[in-house]
């Protein structure tokens, strides 16, 4: 009876022995199958459990770094006097650094991340969502300034920075391998620098408009001119020869693969609209849509070596508009708050994993060429944001001030693409990448930990204007525009209200027709002065007027999706006073109760207007095209009646 009990243990445990070789036993191997065992002729009983790590590690370790990432999250912002203050990517550098004493305490290397790990997999959903969710009206309103700060500040950045190093390397800095560093290498690292990262970071703060366009601008910008450059100089210097001929061409390769990017993005852009004219019976496809494509035109543009940056981006401003006429609300919640979770997931391992490069990774500091090189970033930005500046408050109306100007100077922060260029470098090549990699590390401890922590105790020192509230907000820009529209029709001049109108124009007459789903039925049935639709543009519509033409029922559905957000924020204030902060709400809503909301809290309840009525709005015109359909169809089977009668 013994001897069986401990055969059956065995058994379980998977370490049963041979029945047929008790004088030598032994263990079955982890890779063991049934197959095997049924065909080896030994009797060897089949494993029931045992460990294999190895078969399930990658899927293991990716799982656990995302539940730590979002326990991070969650318990950092259950301290709100911390989180109110703090950056994110402050804390996950932190517990990057306890990671990485953890893996230096331990003897274990620091993870590697491959090339294409980064340049396909972390960066694209970053690009991607900023890019869905770039302001698009004021991107075109600034867009000189915008390619102003991004490209040439840029450039400037770069050429500042890299050469001047060069100089302070061919002088001498102490280190022999500094020393043998050449004008490429310096022109590279500066490219590196150039790579700003702030848009992340101030989706939270409100400020003022042209302010956040230009840091949102500027931060995607200028990531594609330092990926661009960063191919360029690697390459020239791969080939160890530079000749004015490959000068040449690497200038004609630094345009076309921003234009290509251009095309390639507004060809697929264009596809993604088409494709979601016909999803309206599939909605649970929609979001798979957007992702495909925005990804197809990252990867076609990469292949050729273009700016996927820029190609992504591209896409995103000329799909949009049309996508989000044709896809259903529950899409548009779902690619938003996805594409928030996805990118937001990737920042936070792309900063933990710099505070574990930090500690465990292999640092060569040169204190002169890395407190050099933190001074430089700082100089080239102040000379980029002033001359810049200067040059543009000439042309607009709209003129950056001084606080606006010291502000834009703080916001050079710099991020995991910066990183992640110098971390990539091989080390054949370039033997100066353990030096880069530590200025590199610095630089963004710097910006992160001191520039970025002081932004909001500068606005407030500065007294620098915040956004207005949305619905002011846009009432204030369709008066304005409508003006200068008038203005540029009286004066003669084709101005920037006069090009818009006319690129609305263009898309009403004839984008509009072939990518938004059933537009040309609306239209029909419009000139034909049958049935009743909810405006088209939803800023104007929600109004006291609009409302009244409601039904009861969509009333009901409006005020109850209101109410259940008003008792979602009466919630959080709660938990902001038993942690010794804020104010209750009251208990009821109303217009006196909505002006004891703070400006976040208002945004979210406009938005929600905003979802609720869009849903309305489909919801109707699709009722329309539907009984449209009905109608067409019961005509064509009387038609088909008389002639089978006849």
């Amino acid at each position: 009876m013994d001897n069986r009990l401990a055969m059956l243990l065995l058994m379980v445990l998977g370490l049963a022995h041979d029945v047929t070789s008790s004088n030598h036993p032994s263990p079955p191997t982890a890779h063991a199958t049934s197959a095997n065992i049924s065909t080896n002729g030994t009797g060897r009983i089949f494993p029931l459990l045992y460990l294999d790590y190895g078969k399930v590690q990658i899927s293991f370790e990716v799982a656990m770094w995302i539940l730590l990432a979002s326990l991070l999250k969650l318990g950092f912002h259950r301290l709100p006097h911390i989180s109110t203050h703090v950056p994110d990517r402050c804390l996950f550098i932190v517990v990057g650094l306890v990671f990485g004493g953890l893996f230096r305490a331990g003897g274990q290397g620091v993870p590697q991340i491959l090339h294409k790990l980064f340049f396909l997999c972390l960066l694209p959903p970053i690009i991607l969502d900023a890019g869905y969710f770039l302001p698009i009206e004021p991107l075109f309103k600034n867009l000189g300034r915008v390619l102003l700060f991004g490209f040439v500040g840029s450039i400037w950045n770069g050429f500042f920075v890299g050469g001047i190093l060069y100089g302070v390397c061919r002088i001498g800095t102490g280190s022999t391998v500094l020393t043998n560093t050449g004008l490429l290498q310096c022109l590279l690292f500066g490219s590196i620098t150039s790579a700003v990262d702030s848009a992340a970071v101030f989706e939270k703060i409100q400020m003022k408009d042209i302010l956040h366009i230009l840091l949102f601008g500027e931060s995607i910008l200028s990531d594609a001119v330092a990926v661009v450059l960063y191919h360029l100089y690697h390459e020239f210097h791969v080939t160890a020869s530079v000749t004015f001929m490959k000068v040449f061409l690497g200038v004609i390769a630094f345009s076309l693969a921003g234009l290509g990017g251009i095309l390639v993005g507004s060809c697929y852009g264009i596809l993604t609209a088409f494709t979601t004219r016909f999803t309206s019976n599939t909605g649970i496809v929609e979001p798979l849509v957007v992702f495909l494509f925005c990804n197809l035109a990252y990867l076609s543009a990469d292949m050729f070596n273009l700016s996927g940056i820029i190609a992504l981006i591209s896409c995103c401003v000329v799909m949009r508009p049309f996508v989000q006429a044709n896809i259903s609300c529950e899409s548009e919640m779902t690619i938003k708050y996805f594409l928030k979770m996805w990118s937001r997931f990737n920042e936070s391992l792309i900063f933990i994993f710099v505070g574990v490069v930090t500690v465990a990774g292999p640092q060569v500091w040169n204190w002169t060429f890395i407190t050099l090189t933190v001074i430089l970033c700082v100089v080239a930005r102040v000379i980029a944001v002033v001359g810049l500046t200067f040059l543009t408050n000439k042309f607009h109306s709209v003129k950056l001030t001084k606080e606006d100007q010291f502000l834009f100077v703080c916001s050079g922060l710099r991020g995991g693409v910066a990183f992640f260029l110098a971390f990539l470098l091989e080390k054949d090549h370039f033997p100066e990448k353990e030096i880069f990699v530590t200025a590199i590390i610095t630089v963004i401890f710097f910006t992160i930990f001191v520039q970025c922590m002081a932004i909001k105790p500068l606005m407030k020192l500065l007294a620098v204007k915040k956004n207005q509230l949305a619905t002011d907000q846009e009432i204030r820009t369709q008066v304005f525009h409508r003006l200068g529209l008038h203005i540029d029709g009286v004066c003669g001049d084709n101005g920037h209200h006069h090009r818009m109108d006319k690129l609305k124009q263009f898309s009403d007459l004839y984008l509009k027709k072939w990518l938004i789903a059933g537009e040309g039925k609306m239209e029909e049935q419009e000139e034909s002065g049958g049935g009743t639709e909810l405006p088209s543009a939803v800023p104007s519509t929600v109004s006291m007027q609009n409302i009244q033409q409601l039904s009861e029922g969509q009333y009901q559905e409006i005020h109850e999706s209101l109410q259940n957000l008003w008792i979602l924020l009466q919630r959080t204030r709660q938990r902001q006073v038993e942690t010794g902060g804020g104010t209750e709400l009251p208990s009821t809503l109303s217009m006196q109760n909505i002006q004891q909301l703070s400006e976040g809290e208002y945004q979210e309840i406009h938005e929600s207007l905003q979802n609720s009525w869009i849903l309305l709005q489909r919801t109707r015109q699709r009722a329309e095209r539907m009984r449209k359909e009905e109608a067409d169809a019961q005509r064509k089977a009387d038609d088909d009646a008389k002639k089978i009668a006849k």
